[in-house]
């Protein structure tokens, strides 16, 4: 084994021990041990994805010295590879865009233990990215509940420690859910690594056996993840949990979080049952109402806000319906275009709410749209961010969120029907309501009296929120220009899921 074929293990077992190091470390030490390492992080995902576009192919990393089935493994690939390395340069940028509001809004005592947080959440990101066994898989989902809810209330504010209650209790429900379905499949095959319950799962749909049992266990782990996404209807915890957190925080839950529950949902799809199994179970039609739901209530409840955040959280809402809704057409396309929306909404989103805590910062921490009139003005970094997320989001030329949506209507396009015109009024639909209450945010930033712009008081971002916010957004401007690459290499990672 090459030695560049370790770096997946040592993606997931560095912050993991590091977070140890860092509990110890105290303010300045322990802020940029965290940020190191996720740095170093990102590197190793970098490094691994150039390796695996010249292998052609995926590969297991035995753990210990037992072989599968006795033993556990991961296994990377280039889907792998490029969804690490998005999840983990968005989780760097996040911290660092971030980096004024924790130093203000987090005491000095707690501060080491939010960024412990933060090393265990990309840890336990990329064990959910790289691993080949259901069981693991579920010790890292536990890991990041725990760490997003500490994230949410790291702030101690009152409707935060609310939020994040709430998150736990519908967290531990959908926890609850997937934990009952890994038993249910162990039960049925015997085996906890992926490609080995794929093999069983295939010789049981094949001689017609436990076709009741595999629908139901297709359907647990579909609704606990689901939950712990925010498919709608299951959203509810979203709101605050976005608004009244950190920047930061509002940025890992729904640019990385909320994905990673996602792709370890497709990577279940995939190479524990195998996409055939799922369709014909028909979870994947219930997938598709609910996700076409989700994008058209997502949209309608923001444009009901006046606050900015949680705009941009009942965003969040609609775009992982976005997600669901593809991944309901159930065709090679269809997975593709919602593995793309994942790492287009990861760097979009983290941008918008970033964005959105600079334009709070400069109008005196107020977060309500008449109270951000001018922000621009006094925030240009801040503002310019916020302006193209937003017009990505909407899907203008040339931006991420263009691509994502030729990619769905071409995967609908390829289907025909009614799914297809279902599709297609979903996007018209969702794309006008983008258009609203974005237009309408975007109006309030840069309308002020010509008088009044002169007396406005340029606020200083400083150096991070400025490096942080330029990143992202040209990366978003990156995936809308020079979307091919991602889309083959996403094209090939399914080739090698199978």
């Amino acid at each position: 084994m090459a030695l560049w074929q370790n770096l997946p293990f040592a993606m997931i077992l560095l912050p993991l021990a590091s977070a140890g190091v860092t509990s110890v470390l105290r303010g300045r030490a322990a802020r940029w041990t965290a940020i190191c390492v996720i740095a170093l992080v990102t590197g190793m995902a970098a490094a691994l994805a150039v390796f695996m576009q010249g292998y052609g192919q995926s590969y297991p990393y035995m753990m210990g010295h037992f072989p599968a089935p006795w033993g556990n493994e991961i296994r990377a690939g280039i889907l792998e590879a490029v969804v690490a390395l998005c999840f983990s340069a968005v989780m760097l940028l996040s911290v660092l865009g971030g980096l004024r509001n924790l130093k203000r809004d987090i005491r000095t005592d707690r501060q080491n233990l939010y960024f412990v947080m933060c090393e265990l959440t990309t840890s336990a990101l990329m064990a959910q990215v790289f691993t080949n066994d259901v069981f693991t898989a579920y010790v890292f989902l536990e890991i990041t509940t725990i760490a997003a809810c500490v994230l949410i209330c790291a702030n101690s504010k009152g409707r935060a420690l609310t939020a994040a209650a709430r998150y736990m209790v519908l967290n531990l429900v959908g926890s609850g859910l997937f934990l009952l379905s890994l038993s249910l499949i162990y039960d049925l095959t015997g085996h906890l690594l992926m490609s080995n319950i794929q093999e069983k799962m295939a010789e049981l749909s094949a001689q017609g056996k436990y076709e009741q049992p595999i629908t139901m266990v297709i359907a647990l782990v579909t609704i606990g993840l689901g939950i712990k996404s925010a498919l709608y209807p299951f959203h509810t915890w979203v709101p605050d949990a976005y608004s009244m957190s950190t920047p930061t925080s509002s940025a890992i839950l729904s640019s990385l979080i909320s994905e990673g529950y996602l792709f370890l949902l497709i990577k279940f799809y995939y190479r524990v049952f195998g996409m055939q199994v799922v369709l014909e179970t028909g979870i994947a039609n219930v997938l598709f109402v609910l996700g076409a739901f989700g994008a058209v209530m997502g949209s309608l409840l923001a444009v009901r806000q006046t606050d900015i955040r949680r705009m941009v959280a009942y965003s969040s809402v609609a775009q992982i319906g976005y997600i669901y809704l593809a991944m309901g057409i159930g065709t090679p396309e269809g997975m593709t275009a919602a593995a793309y929306q994942i790492v287009a909404h990861a760097v979009c989103k983290a941008l918008l709410f970033i964005a959105a805590g600079g334009l709070s910062d400069a109008s005196r921490e107020r977060q309500d749209l008449p109270h951000l009139r001018g922000a621009f003005y006094r925030q240009p970094v801040a503002g310019a961010a916020f302006t193209l997320g937003a017009l990505s989001m909407i899907g203008l030329p040339l931006l991420s969120g263009f691509i994502v949506k030729v990619s769905y209507a071409e995967a609908a396009v390829g289907i025909g029907g009614k799914r297809m015109a279902g599709v297609l009024a979903v996007l018209i639909v969702s794309t006008l309501l983008n258009t609203l209450y974005f237009g309408r945010a975007m109006i309030n930033l840069y309308r002020l009296e010509e008088k009044k712009i002169r007396e406005q008081r340029r606020f200083r971002c400083g150096a991070c929120f400025a490096i942080s916010c330029a990143l992202l957004a040209a990366v978003t401007v990156a995936l809308g220009v020079a979307s091919r690459p991602v889309l083959e290499a996403i094209r090939q990672g399914f080739q090698m899921f199978g």
